[in-house]
């Protein structure tokens, strides 16, 4: 027969480990997370891709929104606010970005994709997100967005009706910039 001591020691090793196991996961989440929403184009994340397919017959609306947290003392907006492409037509449109501080200051953009079932479909060539965008003082920059639809949307029994899809950006602040600045 085990002893209670032995008992108790299982039951603390295995309590550790899965501690430890906790822990793990808790760092690989946002990685893993990250992974899983480019994948699948979970809750409007778009996919990557090298060049768009060729453009394909029929027209959808794309509109840009931009956001700035407040702790950001920058001005973001979308050069334009929408337009009327071709599924699967290569299309590059800008964002500028303006530091109206005295000071360099750091910010870094997070996107999404709306409705979010045609995250899948949203393709982007280059992108400035997940970029540390450094601003020097009153710097103003131009940054480019090329991307493409994929034409598969309108096969697509969930994304078939959608007429218009909003790419919106929101710049936060880069507390501590790679850079060292």
């Amino acid at each position: 027969m085990t002893s209670i001591a032995e008992k108790n020691r299982t039951v603390g090793i295995r309590a550790a480990l899965f501690g430890l196991a906790m822990l793990g996961l808790a760092f690989a989440s946002v990685p893993l997370y990250r992974v899983f929403c480019q994948v699948t184009g979970f809750g409007g994340t778009t996919q990557k891709a090298d060049a768009a397919p060729g453009a394909v017959a029929g027209q959808i609306g794309v509109r840009f929104d931009a956001n700035i947290d407040p702790r950001l003392p920058w001005k973001f907006e979308p050069e334009q606010e929408t337009v009327r492409i071709h599924p699967g037509a290569r299309t590059v449109i800008y964002y500028r970005a303006t530091n109206y501080t005295a000071r360099t200051t750091v910010g870094s953009a997070t996107f999404n994709v709306t409705p979010t079932q045609a995250g899948p479909y949203f393709s982007k060539i280059e992108c400035f997100c997940f970029t540390e965008q450094t601003l020097k003082p009153g710097e103003s920059v131009r940054m480019p967005v090329t991307f493409f639809v994929d034409p598969k949307l309108r096969e697509d029994p969930d994304t078939k009706g959608i007429d218009e899809i909003t790419l919106s950006y929101t710049f936060y602040p880069v507390e501590n910039p790679e850079s060292g600045r």
